[in-house]
């Protein structure tokens, strides 16, 4: 543990294998992180760069513009309707996942729910409340309300990462419908929703939290966590939104206000064009399917089990051994993986596999596997 309490930095345990790994003849497959390697969109850039003049404090809320073409983005690709009032920037999705705890009240005492294998930053941002993040196995392990097991805040993440599962239609309804009874808010990370590798579907057969197949005619108690990362290359720009709940949302633009938490003009203006052109995204969208299809194959002929992995930017595997036996054997090969183990207990067997490399990298790791 560090001085802070939080857990150390995981990736730091990497450097020895990363250096094994570097070491190869033909250098290093680096697949252990989810960074995108391919340019931000030309239509991205040049709206950044026409909005380069912004000599004046942005709004924390964001522009106009910028919360219409959210929520025009949520209407036309995911089958939800909002208002204005009801979206907010920020300033990527691991900032606002990290201090949500903290933005909605919670302390010393309080559960939040996370996934049996979940990304890290879900832990940690109950622990930067004072809180405890406690494994939601199931609805009812969680138990009524008047027990000491019930969370206030219950994370969910679909498309999963690590493991790229999607949850479906009834699940999520089951979710909402219990989190309703006991006055539980539901945050969804629904970051790689336009990653979606289930025959015959994209970004917009991904359910959402907030769709009304899911949540009826209300969002009551529900927030929706979106980052534009990874469908349009724009890591550097921290680019995201969350939006649901009129309440929950503006009592975290209250909390984000005093705090200083605004998005940079610029990204807000990049942020809206990004959303309103489909084109790069289904583009960006083929590429890692094709890159995919490369390496999915290849992990198999490794003797790698591949579970669940339905969408996102991973595969999630397995040699039925202790996760870090097989990240020193890809290190042998000049692969970089990332163990299960930095994403909980119930990851100890299973390894990380990104697509975030070019093609050529891909097919160097293929070829070797």
């Amino acid at each position: 543990m560090s001085v802070s309490g939080l857990p150390d930095f995981p990736w730091d345990l990497l450097d020895p294998y990363k250096k094994r790994a570097a070491a190869h003849p033909d250098g290093i497959v680096d697949l252990s992180v989810g960074t995108p390697v391919d340019p931000t969109p030309p239509v991205v850039q040049a709206a950044l760069a026409d909005a380069a003049d912004a000599h004046g404090y942005p709004l924390t809320v964001g522009t106009e513009d910028v919360r219409a073409a959210v929520v025009d983005w949520f209407a036309r690709r995911r089958g939800v309707t909002l208002t204005a009032d009801a979206v907010l920037p920020t300033i990527g999705s691991k900032e606002l996942v990290a201090w949500l705890p903290t933005i909605l009240g919670l302390g010393a005492g309080d559960l939040v729910g996370i996934p049996a294998v979940a990304y890290p930053t879900y832990d940690v941002g109950a622990r930067l409340a004072g809180a405890t993040a406690v494994v939601a196995q199931s609805l009812t392990s969680l138990g009524p309300p008047t027990t000491s097991t019930t969370p206030r805040l219950l994370w969910l993440n679909s498309p999963g990462n690590p493991d790229g599962r999607v949850l479906g239609v009834p699940h999520l309804a089951k979710v909402v419908r219990w989190a309703r009874e006991h006055g539980v808010v539901v945050a969804s990370d629904e970051c790689y929703a336009e990653l979606d590798w289930r025959p015959g579907a994209d970004g917009s057969a991904t359910p959402s939290i907030l769709h009304p197949d899911v949540c009826g005619d209300s969002h009551e108690g529900l927030l929706a966590v979106y980052s534009l990362s990874k469908q349009s290359n724009v890591a550097g720009y921290r680019a995201a939104f969350v939006a649901g709940d009129r309440a929950l949302v503006r009592g975290i633009l209250e909390v984000r206000k005093h705090a200083g938490m605004m998005m940079p003009a610029p990204v807000q203006a990049a942020m809206a064009a990004a959303l309103r052109d489909d084109a790069h995204v289904a583009a960006q969208r083929e590429t890692y399917r094709r890159r995919r299809d490369t390496l999915l194959p290849a992990v198999a002929r490794a003797g790698l089990r591949v579970e669940v992995s339905e969408a996102g930017l991973y595969l999630w595997a397995t040699r039925d051994e202790d996760c870090w036996q097989t990240v020193s054997a890809l290190a042998d090969r000049g692969i970089l993986v990332a163990p299960g183990a930095f994403y909980g207990p119930a990851g100890a067997r299973h390894v990380r596999i990104a697509l975030t490399a070019t093609d050529e990298r891909v097919a160097a790791a293929a070829a070797r596997l």
